[in-house]
This record gives C-alpha cells, structure tokens and sequence, in this order.
C-alpha cells in the first residue's frame, strides 16, 4: 500500500501521462505520455497483503509493454516507410491502431480486461474504466477514419453487450458495461469532441456512483445485493438507479447523451449502424432490468414495523423524481448546446 505522499505523487503523474498524451502533437510524445501514465499507475495497482492485486497488477503490466512496444514500432516503422513510399501511410495508420485497442481493453482486443478488472479493488476498477480510457480513444480518433471507427464501435458494442449475459460478478459486469460504452465513446467522437465530453462526463459519473456503492456495502456479486439490510435503502435504490441509466433506459441520465447520438446518426442517414447499436443496447438493458426486477420484487422482504420507511416515505419519492426526470428537464438544453 501507498503512503500518502508516494500516492499523490503517482497519481498527479497518472493525470499528467494523459495530458501529454492528449496535448501531444507527435506520436513519439503521444507514447512517452502512455509510458508516464503506466509507470504511474503500476505502483498504485500494488498490493502486497493482497495475491490477486499483484497477479492483476502483473498481468497489466505485461499486456500494457506489449502494446506500448508494439506502438513504439509501428511509430518508427510508419516514419520510415512514409519516406520511401508515402502511398501507404493509410495501411500503417489502421496497423498502428491495435496496440491502442489493446491498450484501452476495446473489442476485439478486450481478452484481459475482465480478468484483470476481478483482481483490482474498487477505486483502481474505477480508474481503468475512466481515466485510463481517454488517451487511447483520444488517439484512436486522430489515427482513424470514421468508417473504421464505426467498425471498432459495433465491434466493442457487440462485445460488452453479449458479454454481460449471466455475470454474476459485479466487476465483470461493469467491464462489459465499460466497453459497451466505449462504442458509443467512439461513435461519439465521430459527431463532435463536445458530444464525447457530454457522454464521458455522465458515464464518469454514474460509474463513480455504482463503485462508491459497492465500496461502502462491501458487496462484489450480484447475489450479495439481495441480502442487503432492508432498512438501508438508499444504497440498493441508487445501485440499480446507476445501472439502469447506464442501460439508457429513459427517462433516466444515461438516456440523454444516447438519445443526442441516435439523433444525430439518423440526421446523417446512418439508419444501419442506429439499429444495430440501439438492438443491442436492448440486449445490455435486459439483464440489467433482469437483475432489477429479482432483487425489487421478488427477493425483497421489509417487516411492517419498520416504522423508519414510514418517516422517510417522501424522501423517498424526492429522490426517485430527481434522479429519473433529471435526465429529461436538462436534455433540451443539452441538445442545443451540442
């Protein structure tokens, strides 16, 4: 474990290894940033009372040199085979993007993300799925086309939808969650950089949400859910609320930022790519309602004399009015400002 100082110092790099990535005007600046941003990261993955930390510490570790490696080649190979034929820059660009695949743990290239992500505790689970997502997507979006990140977005769509049937862990499931996002991230950053930070801010947010949760409860499998104390309800409630929106099931926040991409795919004409992603987000939001619906109505018990529902029965509604009708009362606003 970290001390204090050590933890702030190799965080402010983290963050910093993603600034030069992104502000970086030359590939070999873009990897020297990656580097600094893995370097940073390795220690704070590093657990020594705990076996399963290390072994995913290692495993990330080695799947991130293959890539930074691999990156690092196609960069110096690109530079000069650009200067003998400059014609096949385009064959080099889509070469280079898989190690940036590999890197963000996006489809078809996803193979250690869950394996990696079971072995994390929550607050470094919640770091690979967001911060450590923005330099790779950054950078996907410079070195590709849209048509190819298009491809990349149904790829990783397909994935983490068909990937989170009959998850019993509440870590894989948020992995598959996460790179079912990233599709949308990618489709995203083919309308505008404003939409993506839209998306990026409210799938932040509603992540944090689910981790902080399953921090304080203690909880790691969905069955755990169900033996929650009834009398804390909240935790359970904004639980499934978190993982409903990031369903997009209206008419919670997560909806709006899918909503705005939806319709600006079909102002482009691209009714193919719309159907097969919003199938396929009925898919995702199946067996999040499924998980919903056991834990609210069939697995749940509260003894009449709990006389604290009672007292707290309009907090209760206050909270569900906020959090569901917030994502419509903003959306309008949103969508002209995008």
């Amino acid at each position: 474990m970290l001390k204090t100082s050590a933890s702030i110092m190799f965080y402010s790099t983290l963050i910093s290894g993603v600034m030069i990535t992104i502000s970086s005007n030359s590939w070999m600046g873009a990897w020297m940033g990656l580097e600094i941003n893995l370097l940073s990261f390795i220690p704070i993955l590093m657990n020594n009372k705990n076996i399963f930390t290390t072994e995913a510490a290692l495993k990330y570790f080695l799947i991130q040199v293959l890539a930074s490696s691999t990156l690092l080649f196609f960069i110096i190979t690109g530079i000069l085979l650009e200067m003998i034929n400059p014609n096949i820059s385009n064959l080099m660009t889509v070469m280079a993007s898989s190690p940036l695949l590999l890197k963000g743990g996006m489809a078809p290239l996803h193979w250690w993300f869950p394996s990696v992500m079971e072995g994390l505790n929550w607050n470094n689970c919640l770091i690979m799925m967001t911060l450590q997502k923005i330099a790779p997507i950054i950078l996907l979006s410079l070195l590709l086309n849209n048509n190819f990140l298009f491809s990349i977005s149904l790829i990783s769509i397909t994935v983490g939808s068909l990937g989170g049937m009959n998850q019993l862990s509440i870590r894989k499931l948020m992995t598959y969650s996460s790179i079912n996002h990233i599709g949308w991230m990618l489709t995203t950053l083919t309308i505008s950089e404003t939409l993506w930070i839209l998306y990026f801010t409210i799938y932040s947010i509603l992540t944090s949400t689910l981790v902080l949760i399953a921090k304080f409860t203690n909880i790691s499998f969905v069955n755990q859910v169900n033996l929650m104390n009834n009398n804390s309800w909240i935790p359970k409630f904004m639980m499934f609320s978190s993982l409903l929106s990031l369903g997009g099931l209206p008419p919670f926040l997560g909806f709006l930022p899918k909503w705005i991409v939806i319709q600006n795919l079909i102002t482009n004409n691209m009714n193919f790519q719309t159907t097969i992603m919003v199938i396929l987000s009925l898919i995702t939001l199946f067996y999040y309602l499924r998980l919903c619906y056991s834990s609210f109505m069939i697995l749940h018990s509260e003894p009449s004399w709990n006389l604290m529902t009672k007292i707290n029965l309009p907090l209760k509604f206050t909270l569900m009015l906020t959090i569901t009708i917030t994502g419509l009362l903003i959306s309008p606003m949103l969508i002209l400002l995008v």
